[in-house]
């Protein structure tokens, strides 16, 4: 039964967006949660595996859901994941310690691993190239929307209701989005006799978890040189070594190897793991200078961030547009050139910059992830057919997600080490590293004197200033891959294994 005035096309979308939200916001509604959390299962040191566990789940599943799709079509991966996802919302919601909730969050994670990259890749299904770049226009913008009403929805949810219901209040949404997929997806069976890759699926999943499980707690949760770590990072090299030699002999590798001959897919995807740090970076380190080095409030530097997520959604139906008329390259090169021009204007910024500048600078680079996100989405389906398409856009997604688990191991350590070194300048203070967490805390930076205040400001000052050069030179180098990319517009791609877009 159709709902008026709407097409099953129309229908599908809206199933689409709707699961597309659902696992976009569980990455930051839950942030307000963390603290009653903590406060019901005193389990303070399992906090952040409340996020982690999600994302490295999410990242690990998603090359391999997207390889399964282009086997078995989307309709069963979209259901799959979609009830996956809400088991574990459900079993998180019911959660009765913090062990529990971390390894359902886990869960979670592996259903949005199958939702997301099959969201993106259905609408390269259904829409043509033309019809495409709008409507994944829409589907990156509700990423940005997820990004401010998430926390905002969160606070709510937890200070009227409880932190139980962070979790369950998705469900009818996500049955709403199975219904629509289940009734109005139609999809050409194409039966073919097929080996699934399991040693693949099995060396990947290990050997990725390793090295984002390594990533992740690398200078947090233990030490660089800790002698657990470099086992960890060690096995995953040796793991992914074996997975890579796997790839290249089986007749349907989970992750297709030959994606990397695809000129377009291969300068795509490097400029999308370099931009993908910065993305990380910027909603980690630009409240931290708010904070630790103006003085300003929590709120402010949400305020100050806003015109990120706006700016997203604006350079997304921008990038949309701007495709079909000017081609991948100039698109992406016009996005990349904004990102960098934000990232410029960061690394000048001083004590007492003005806000406003700061708010221009976040619409920047809100604007040119916008154009970005699109284009390489566009990039990886255009690129190839139907039998590739699933696999292709699971490593865009997956790209985004290792970029940014790269993104806040590396300028994590960066950051800390630029610090410590500062500080090591002054040594009659007798503060260090630790004491910056005074800084950003009103009630503990009350116990500082004005001298140690400064040294400490100063010290924070110089780190991120130096963090966000390290990103405008990121973004540089974001900026010179794009140009190798192909100046074309995407054309209509066949059904084939590649598409003469892709082959150029």
């Amino acid at each position: 039964m159709k709902l008026p005035g709407m097409t099953e096309r129309g229908l599908i979308l809206t199933g689409v967006l709707l699961a597309t939200f659902l696992a976009a916001i569980e990455g930051t509604v839950t942030g307000p949660a963390g603290p009653a959390i903590v406060g019901d299962f005193e389990g303070m040191q399992w906090l952040s595996w409340i996020f982690t566990a999600y994302l490295l789940a999410m990242a690990v599943t998603t090359p391999i859901f997207g390889k399964i799709s282009d086997l078995f079509g989307r309709k069963p991966v979209f259901i799959g994941g979609a009830v996956v996802f809400l088991t574990g919302s459900l079993l998180c919601g019911l959660s009765q310690s913090m062990e529990q909730l971390v390894a359902f969050r886990a869960l979670q994670g592996m259903g949005a691993g199958a939702l997301i990259p099959m969201t993106f890749t259905i609408i390269g299904d259904i829409y043509s190239i033309k019809e495409r770049a709008r409507t994944q226009g829409m589907l990156s913008s509700v990423w940005g929307i997820s990004s401010l009403v998430g926390p905002l929805l969160g606070g709510y949810v937890v200070d009227y209701l409880s932190w139980r219901w962070v979790f369950v209040f998705n469900l009818p949404f996500g049955l709403l989005a199975i219904a629509f997929i289940a009734r109005y997806l139609k999809e050409e069976r194409i039966r073919r006799k097929t080996e699934i890759d399991i040693a693949g699926v099995l060396l990947f999943a290990a050997g990725m978890g390793a090295l984002l499980f390594g990533l992740s707690t690398g200078g947090q949760n233990f030490p660089w040189n800790s002698p657990l770590l470099i086992a960890v990072l060690a096995a995953s090299v040796v793991l992914l070594a074996a997975f890579w030699a796997v790839e290249r002999r089986v007749p349907e590798p989970i992750l297709p190897l030959r994606l990397f001959r695809v000129r377009n897919i291969a300068f795509s995807t490097g400029a999308n793991l370099l931009i993908s740090t910065l993305v990380i970076g910027l909603s980690t380190y630009v409240p931290l200078w708010v904070q630790g080095v103006d003085g300003g409030s929590a709120a402010l530097s949400g305020l100050l961030l806003a015109p990120l997520s706006v700016g997203w959604m604006f350079g997304s139906v921008a990038g949309g547009r701007m495709i079909l008329r000017e081609g991948s390259r100039r698109t992406a090169m016009l996005g990349l050139a904004l990102i960098l021009a934000g990232a410029f204007g960061l690394a000048m910024l001083s004590q007492g910059s003005s806000r406003f500048l700061m708010l221009v600078l976040m619409l920047l680079c809100g604007v040119g992830f916008g154009y970005c996100s699109t284009v390489f989405t566009i990039i990886a389906q255009s690129s190839v057919g139907y039998g590739m398409r699933g696999a292709s856009t699971a490593l865009n997604t997956f790209t985004r997600s290792l970029g940014q688990t790269v993104g806040v191991a590396v300028f994590g350590s960066w950051i800390n080490l630029r610090i410590d070194h500062m500080l090591k300048g002054s040594p009659s203070v007798g503060v260090s590293g630790e004491d910056i967490n005074k800084l950003l805390n009103a009630q503990a930076g009350d116990s500082l004197s004005g001298r140690e205040g400064d040294v400490l400001r100063t010290a924070l000052e110089g780190g991120l200033h130096s963090l966000f050069i390290v990103m405008a030179v990121i973004a540089g180098l974001s900026l010179l891959i794009s140009a190798g990319l192909r100046s074309g517009v995407p054309a209509p791609e066949s059904r084939g294994a590649v598409s003469k877009e892709g082959l150029g």
